[in-house]
This record gives C-alpha cells, structure tokens and sequence, in this order.
C-alpha cells in the first residue's frame, strides 16, 4: 500500500467535507482519525465504490479528524455533515457515548450507520446497523491464539485503544471470556493459568508513538512476561519503532518464552509477522467495509430492510499454518 495516500486522503477530505457535504447525495464515511492506516483502507474501498459506480446519483465521502486522539473533531465533523444535508452517514465512534450523545441531540432525519465500531448497546437504537467486524469473536480468536501457544496459561498484558471504544472494549473482553473459561471477566487473576500484570491493560488513544513506549515500558517492568496482546494494530503501525520495541526481547520471542497477538494484518504487519516480531495475527477487513458501506446507506435510504449487524469476517494467520497470512 502507498502511505503516501493517508496524507492526500486528509488534505482532500478535509476540503471535500466542506464542498461536496453540500450535495444531499453524499454518502459519509467518517472514521476515528486519518492519522491510522487501518483507517486508509476504508477510504480505499469508497474510493473503488465510486470507481466502479461512476454513474450513480451518489457520492462516497471519506472523512474524520486529522488524529484519532481528536475525540471532539470527530463528533464535530458529525454534526457538520448533518447540518450540511448529507444523505447518510456511517460512523466509526473513537468515544462511542460522545458521539450518541450528540445524534441523540441532533435527532437526525437521514440514516445513520456505524461502521468498524459500534456504539455502546444502550445507544443501538440511534443507527440503523453496524457494519464490520465481529469483535468479541476477534478476542475470543486472540485468546485461542494464545492458548495454542501456552497451554498453561502465563502473565499477559493486554494493550487497547480508547477507553470508551465500543469495539475495542469488545475484543478485551472475548479475549478475556475465552481465556478464563468464564462470562463477563473484569480482568485476569489466574483464572485457567491466566494473569493480568501490574500496569495492564495499557490504552494507546491510538497513538502508534504511544503504543510503542508502552510496549518497552511493560517488557523493562515485566521481564518475565509470557504474552503481550495488541488488541488493535497500533505499535505496528509505525513499523521501525515496532522494530526496535521487539529488538529488545527478539531471544524471547524466538523461544516463545513471550509471545505477541496483534490485531489486523495491514502489510507493515504481516512484514512483522514473517520476520518473527509476532506469533499471530487476527485480521479484519476495513476495505471490505468502505466499499460496502455505500450500498448499505443507499439500501437504507431506499427504506430497505438491512441485517444488523453486518460482520465483515476475520483473517487468521499463525505459525501453525506455516507462517502464512494474509496481505504477502
């Protein structure tokens, strides 16, 4: 993939979200930040979306905050497109109880969506459907991950993202349901082997930069860790500082005395994967959802009857399977 195309998508969709949310046909995609890569192939699957309907009244908008920290910028830019006129919107909530808080205020017209997260359930009513990934299954496949490769269970620190990220928050808790053997575990206290450490869960506000310090600070503090989780991709979005994070315990990680579980499987990652910087690697599919999300709001526009949710699948790559995964 080109990174060069995050800087151009966050110049062109912050002049688009002014101009073309004027046209009553746009379709928005507004997702947490055009900071995160994960983030660009969303904006790549609107992009094909129009390439290959050039014809339709419609018009694919890729849109958010210039970083994913920008929480405020995010709902602003909401209520911008809803007060503009745009036909739909398909949200990614960086503060999931923010961001229902103002649709519950605005009482929107138009079909809403929520797309890679979801709002908290109490808010559900306020959009039409979820269109992503499924993910508590995500941390219910990162704990069997982990199982497979410490049968007796270990200490383990868990790295998430926003504290009030729905999706986020739902895979922390598949992967601790699955790996305690109980429903509606707060944290692991040696449940099934299992141990949550001092100082865990960390949250990256999904800041790479951030994601990386952490990860040293827990192997200097914990040097007998037995598995880091990277609940969402961050640290190895910025893959020469993820390089030099696991430089530092590379012996760990080739004897599997500490493991690594990430989420997604963008090429940077999958890189990692196959130099030996993580054990797994549990995908999901951002460009499979901005080029379905223009259909959904059109569906919903035309008062269609759409399925909620709308999972979008996940791709598992581990060294059981030879060391493939996806995106080579």
């Amino acid at each position: 993939m080109k990174y060069k195309l995050g800087m151009l998508a966050l110049f062109a969709s912050m002049s688009a979200s002014v101009a073309v949310a004027q046209d009553a046909n746009t379709l928005a995609i507004v997702v947490k930040g055009l900071d995160n890569p994960f983030f660009e192939q969303i904006n790549l699957g609107c992009q094909k979306w129009l390439a290959d309907h050039p014809d339709s009244q419609y018009k694919c908008l890729y849109t958010g905050p210039a970083s994913s920290a920008d929480e405020a910028g995010e709902v602003q830019i909401v209520d911008d497109l809803i007060s503009a006129g745009v036909a739909a919107i398909a949200i990614s909530p960086s503060n999931a109880p923010a961001m229902a808080n103002r649709i519950r205020q605005m009482a929107p017209s138009i079909p809403i969506m929520t797309i890679d997260a979801d709002f908290l359930e109490a808010d559900r009513d306020l959009r039409a459907t979820y269109l992503g990934t499924d993910n508590y299954l995500m941390g219910v496949k990162m704990a069997e991950e982990a199982a497979a490769l410490k049968s007796d269970g270990g200490t383990v620190c868990l790295q998430l993202g926003n504290v009030a990220a729905d999706n986020i928050n739902a895979r922390a808790q598949g992967f601790r349901d699955t790996a305690s053997g109980e429903m509606g575990i707060d944290r692991l206290t040696g449940q099934n082997g299992w141990s949550e450490v001092d100082g865990c869960p960390v949250f990256t506000n999904d800041q790479a930069d951030l994601a990386n310090q952490q990860m040293s600070d827990v192997f200097t503090a914990n040097p007998d860790l037995d598995a880091f989780i990277l609940v969402g991709g961050w640290a190895q979005f910025a893959p020469q500082a993820y390089a030099q994070v696991t430089d530092q315990v590379m012996d760990k990680l080739k004897s599997q005395d500490l493991i690594i579980i990430a989420g997604d499987t963008l090429p940077p990652q999958t890189a990692a994967f196959r130099d030996g910087r993580s054990h797994a690697q549990v995908g999901q599919r951002p460009f499979e959802m901005g080029l379905r999300a223009p259909d959904v709001m059109i569906q919903l526009l035309n008062g269609e009857a759409v399925e909620d949710p709308l999972y979008t699948g996940l791709d598992v790559c581990n060294l059981a399977d030879g060391g493939f995964c996806a995106n080579n």
